[in-house]
């Protein structure tokens, strides 16, 4: 009948892009990255801390 598909379940194996890590994970804007990464990149990247 139609082409096979495969169905994916829950989110996936997704994991920070720099160290592999899989919590704390930033997936807001895709940017996958956990947080420690994040916390180091995010000014090269055009982010500022705000208070």
């Amino acid at each position: 009948m139609g082409g096979e598909r495969t169905k994916k379940f829950g989110r996936g194996a997704q994991e920070c892009k720099m160290c592999g890590r899989k919590q704390g994970l930033v997936r807001r804007y895709h940017i996958m990255f956990c947080r420690q990464c994040f916390r180091e990149w995010a000014p090269k990247m055009g982010f500022k801390k705000m208070n």
